[in-house]
């Protein structure tokens, strides 16, 4: 017996162990072989929140429109508009919706008999694409015995079924459950709705709460995160990099979140704001933590890059660049006037060295970075479940960009001492994230972060950042942000066709999903590019883009019928959708549609269930 019998046998031995007999095998083939003709579950793209919550938990809530189709597929005429408002919201926000309802007595025994059924319904079709065990571990484990009753009555000659089914309602209702029961299934109604998430990056920054965001994530039953620049510049800042915190606490003043930095994640500003106001003191406060924190990161970043000349980012050192006496600075071989003359911690003849104080503010702000309880929470789950690219269904999943060459051949990028591209970048890149996470006192790799968040180069920007000049610069032609070739080439179907092989994806129906660079639908833009190989699913869930964006944000719904694409409106409040039941109104459209209904064998995990029974088939022949 050769090594590979041996092993092949070992294995068996153990599968043994778990069906012992040969009808346990059997049992177990029927089961597989049933799961794999079902269709696929429906998968969740979002990209870009940028700390919205309220908009990002409507749409999870209302699971991106998909709820109100069903309630409109399933009751049509049979109820007033209204009455499927009433419906939804209540599926929304079950507790919320319960308790101003009760507020003003409007709950009676027959609207809870109704609504029960109702919501059972809804229930019932959306659990007809899964296994029954599937349905049975998603449901609230207090009701699961109940609820599987009611999902699966059927109707007979005498009725037996109904009655029981009746007889469930009413006993429910009579011993005071109804309340919980309508959660319960609301709950459900919701988790059916969508089986995986996908997040496609940045998370964080521009709005003030992505930490709500993230608590709401760490529940979710099944997901993946793609981590965007905005996102490893908060975990560059957790694992220690200065210049990562520096750029933090600049996104964030910028924006006036403070509570965000303070309340959730309990990072103490005073010190920064006492030296500022003592510094740059002006009429607002934040104003002048923004200019010195600003000064610090502009001296932090130059740091780095002449520490890693392969960063290839000189054109960002500008503070050596000033001439104070006339007021000027000097930008790719340009000339420009400053907008102010105020630097006052500034040395003209060591500008990239921290002050005493300057010095002293890093260190206690990345004591309370890397001491934050809460942050370390957060990122430690972005870790455990992200990572730079994702191949899931067939689809490759990233946030910004592969960094090209003008003629589409991937660029190669220094790291450790070595020149990669492609795959082979980023799979480099990725650990080198990871390992400083778990060993944050290699300072390359601190300094690597740092890349990654706004190196020309890096795969999660693509862009030359011209923050510098945004800020000191009235002359916008030194603002221009030249970006990776990628962003124009990838309108090409071979381009994106040569990356997908890149990641071993040859199929024709694979797709490149992105995020990274809003897409101006008021400009004319798609999200569909390249004959619909490549999407671009950032659609400004940030309140301050919608108006530059025309959307408020997308959901690429990926479905046993193919993939479709939500444009979301702009959404008002919570408290709005409770009074009102106003929903976020999405425009729908669809990308690419099968002629053959994709099934569960069609998937990575009907891949993986089908090596499992062909290993039961190799133990049943054993058992013989």
């Amino acid at each position: 017996m050769d090594k590979a019998e041996k092993i092949e046998k070992k294995y068996l031995n153990l599968l043994r162990e778990q069906y012992p007999t040969r009808q346990a095998v059997c049992r177990e083939i029927i089961n597989l072989s049933a799961i794999l003709t079902m269709p696929k579950g429906t998968e969740h793209f979002m990209s870009d929140l940028h700390g919205e919550y309220e908009a990002f938990l409507h749409i999870m809530n209302n699971c991106s429109g998909v709820i109100k189709e069903k309630v409109d597929l399933i009751f049509g005429d049979t109820m007033s508009r209204r009455e499927k408002q009433e419906l939804c919201t209540l599926i929304y926000y079950p507790h919320e919706k319960l308790e101003m309802m009760a507020a003003v007595d409007e709950i009676k025994d027959e609207w809870y008999r109704l609504t029960l059924d109702r919501l059972v319904a809804v229930a019932k079709l959306l659990s007809s694409k899964y296994t029954r065990s599937k349905v049975r571990k998603a449901m609230p484990a207090d009701f699961a015995y109940v609820i599987d009753e009611l999902l699966h009555v059927q109707k007979d000659e005498d009725d037996n079924q109904v009655r029981y089914h009746d007889k469930i309602y009413e006993t429910i209702i009579s011993v005071g459950s109804a309340r919980d029961f309508i959660i319960a299934l609301s709950d459900l109604i919701k988790r059916l709705a969508v089986d995986h998430l996908h997040i496609v990056g940045d998370v964080f920054d521009r709005g003030g709460s992505a930490d709500r965001i993230l608590d709401l994530l760490l529940d979710y039953h099944s997901l993946d995160f793609q981590w965007g620049n905005h996102d490893i510049l908060w975990m560059g800042a957790f694992c220690g990099s200065e210049a990562c915190i520096a750029g933090v606490l600049k996104n964030n003043l910028r924006y006036k979140n403070i509570r965000i930095l303070e309340n959730a994640y309990g990072i103490s500003l005073r010190k920064l704001i006492l030296f500022a106001e003592k510094n740059y003191g002006g009429d607002d406060e934040l104003e002048a933590a923004h200019k010195a924190i600003s000064v610090i990161m502009f001296k932090l970043e130059g740091a780095i890059i002449k520490r890693h000349p392969e960063y290839e980012m000189d054109h960002s050192l500008l503070l050596d660049k000033m001439d104070f006496s006339e007021g000027t600075v000097v930008c790719f071989g340009k000339k420009y006037r400053l907008n102010t003359d105020w630097f006052p911690t500034v040395d003209p003849a060591n500008p990239y060295e921290l002050t005493e104080e300057e010095t002293e503010i890093v260190k206690g702000l990345k004591q309370d970075f890397t001491g934050s309880k809460r942050l370390k929470k957060h990122i430690t789950f972005l870790y455990e479940k992200g990572g730079l690219y994702k191949i899931y269904n067939g689809n490759l999943i990233f946030h910004g960009c592969v960094p090209m060459e003008e003629d589409g051949d991937f660029t190669g990028l220094p790291i450790e001492g070595e020149v990669l591209s492609g795959r082979a970048f980023y799979d480099r890149a990725e650990a080198v994230v990871r390992r400083a996470f778990y060993d944050g006192r290699i300072r390359d790799d601190l300094d690597f972060m740092w890349f990654m968040w706004g190196g020309e180069k890096s795969p999660l920007c693509g862009r030359r950042l011209t923050t510098f000049q945004r800020m000191y610069i009235d002359d916008r032609e030194a603002w221009e942000e030249p970006q990776n070739p990628y962003y124009r080439l990838y309108f090409q179907e071979r381009i994106c066709d040569r990356i997908l092989r890149e990641f071993g994806l040859y199929h024709s129906g694979a797709h490149i999903i992105n995020g990274h660079t809003p897409v101006h639908a008021t400009e004319g833009e798609t999200p569909v590019r390249a004959g619909g190989k490549l999407l671009v699913i950032d659609g400004g869930f940030c309140k301050k883009m919608n108006q530059t964006t025309g959307t408020a944000g997308y959901t690429l719904i990926y479905n046993s019928h193919g993939l479709r694409l939500k444009a979301h409106h702009p959404f008002t409040s919570v408290e709005d959708a409770l009074l009102s039941n106003s929903d976020i109104e999405s425009d729908s459209e669809l990308v690419d549609s099968t002629k053959k209904r994709i099934l569960v064998s069609d998937t990575d995990k009907g891949k993986e269930l089908d090596a499992e029974m062909q290993d039961l088939y190799l133990l049943l022949r054993e058992l013989l």
